[in-house]
């Protein structure tokens, strides 16, 4: 699978003319090889965060060559936000959880963690030992946890991203199993710098396959 990371900057006085165009890409349901699209609002900041997903990268080449341009026409949210960014690459790990597949997740979520990870140099292969060893089984194990991907951005950047019930099944995985994984992960050797957070997601912002 390949995914999309989405960063916007939205003006404060224009988040319901952002949502409203993100609504709008309901529109490529029916593009091939899509997997699902999910966002909202990031806590306390005028940012949306958006995860797109999609079954390879010449089916997300496809959309950015056919598509892509028409519907973010049709979405007309540029005046919208003073700044976006996008980050793609691989997905190199799925995380195993109560839905059967990814698609099945975002269709239950109702919100995102996203960890996004910047790696000291060389330490890319040992991180994702740790992903598969420690964090993939452990996560696993807690009620709520829906599945979740590793998606390879850049050679030592990793955007971890796992879909939860609620937010009180992940508040319950934080103080259950969080202390116990983070001894095991020693989440400094590896990472040079982390960002993200907990994300609710917009219901209207889904977009699964047609």
């Amino acid at each position: 699978m390949w995914g999309k990371w989405i960063d916007c900057r939205v003006r404060p006085a224009a988040h319901e003319a952002f949502a409203a165009g993100q609504r709008r890409w309901s529109a490529i349901s029916d593009q091939p090889g899509l997997v699902g699209q999910a966002g909202g609002w990031a806590s306390g900041a005028d940012r949306a965060l958006l995860l797109a997903l999609w079954a390879d990268e010449p089916a997300y080449a496809r959309f950015m060559r056919e598509r892509h341009d028409q519907a973010a026409a049709l979405a007309d949210q540029r005046s919208s936000y003073t700044a976006i960014e996008t980050a793609t690459g691989p997905i190199v790990l799925t995380m195993p959880g109560a839905a059967p597949s990814l698609p099945a997740a975002l269709t239950r979520a109702t919100v995102l963690r996203a960890a996004d990870c910047r790696l000291h140099p060389g330490r890319a292969d040992h991180f994702l030992d740790v992903q598969r060893e420690v964090w993939a089984p452990g996560m696993a194990a807690a009620d709520g946890m829906l599945g979740g991907a590793v998606t390879r951005l850049a050679a030592d950047r990793y955007l971890v991203t796992t879909l939860w019930t609620t937010p009180a099944a992940h508040h319950a995985y934080t103080a259950r199993h969080l202390p116990a994984l983070l001894a095991r992960a020693a989440v400094p050797t590896d990472v040079h710098t982390l960002t993200g957070g907990l994300l609710s997601l917009e219901p209207s912002w889904l977009v699964l396959p047609a």
